[in-house]
């Protein structure tokens, strides 16, 4: 005798309920009016599994796809066989241009993201674009997630006299911090794993790798899930207010490693010109013991004034996506 499945148990769900549900309401659901049959799990999220076998076949089936997805705060689905009429509206929760209308690129929120990490008491870094058209050209998929959006670094003659400087030397303690930024515009289910791991592999060289998105689903399941993440692999999230860029929030905080992956930062420089750079900005500046002066062609990226970064805001139509 067959036994049944998290797709008996969406498609018995939503059939007997008729309306669109969440992950989380479908699992629910699917307790209260026993379509769960006999299938037992020892999972402790089992409404994130229904998620991703939805988000999976809509994603991968298109227009012919068994179930479709109805709105995005919560996301809910329904079954395509009973939206015959086409009374309910569905949308692809993977096109992110819908929701954004296209008027603005994820390097577009590069600027913003350079202003907070700088005035931001966590981080108090300079940031650089890692430009990936400046990579050098290699076999395809060779540095497929290889290189993150941008680099940062924390100088710490920024906060101390210079004496404690002396004795951080004389103790080799590290005067520096490296971070890694990856950018995405808007993140959810449909695309979290594959944004998290494009982090994890471009960001685990640096003392702190970040994920950084304009957009987040704030759906407890998909929190419940991204702090698993978190917890296994150790990748922080930021959430960026495009209305007030110091009210940006780091949403899971980064593990802190204190080993540098050198191996992966040689690479990173051998194959990227504007990564290259950034290790000469340090290096000169720690010669220095000052950030000097930007001269408009080899330095950091440019640090906007709140004034700036509101005019930069509103000309880019930069806003959260539809709530």
């Amino acid at each position: 005798m067959s036994k049944t499945t998290f797709w008996d148990i969406i498609e018995k769900t939503l059939e007997k309920v008729g309306t669109p549900l969440s992950a989380k309401e479908i699992w629910e659901k699917a307790n209260e009016l026993k379509t769960k049959g006999d299938y037992l799990t020892t999972g402790l999220t089992p409404w994130n599994t229904i998620a991703a076998y939805c988000y999976t076949d809509i994603n991968k089936n298109g227009n012919d796809s068994m179930i479709i997805q109805t709105s995005n705060r919560p996301p809910k689905f329904f079954l395509r066989k009973l939206n015959v009429s086409g009374t309910i509206k569905h949308i692809q929760e993977d096109d992110v241009s819908k929701i954004f209308k296209n008027k603005f690129s994820e390097r577009d929120l590069h600027p913003l993201l350079v202003s907070y990490a700088f005035g931001n008491g966590h981080f108090k870094a300079n940031l650089k674009t890692v430009f990936h058209e400046n990579s050098s050209r290699a076999t395809k998929g060779q540095n497929e997630w290889l290189h993150p959006d941008l680099v940062g670094v924390y100088f710490s003659f920024r906060d101390y006299k210079n004496e404690t400087l002396d004795m951080q030397r004389q103790m080799s303690t590290p005067s520096i911090k490296l971070f890694s930024f990856e950018l995405k515009i808007s993140l959810g289910f449909a695309n979290l794993r594959e944004s998290y791991f494009q982090a994890v592999s471009n960001s685990s060289w640096a003392n702190e790798g970040y994920l950084v998105t304009l957009d987040i689903d704030d759906d407890a399941s998909f929190k419940d899930e991204v702090r698993r993440l978190n917890n296994a692999f150790g990748i922080g999230i930021i959430k960026l207010n495009p209305d007030d860029i110091f009210e940006s929030e780091i949403l899971f905080p980064s593990k802190s490693n204190q080993e540098i992956d050198w191996d992966t930062v040689n690479r990173l420089a051998k194959e990227n010109s504007s990564f290259n750079d950034f290790l000469k900005l340090i290096i000169e500046d720690s010669k220095l013991g000052k950030v000097k002066k930007n001269d408009g062609n080899f330095n950091y990226d440019e640090i906007l004034n709140p004034e700036k970064i509101n005019e930069y805001v509103k000309n880019k139509g930069i806003s959260a996506g539809e709530k």
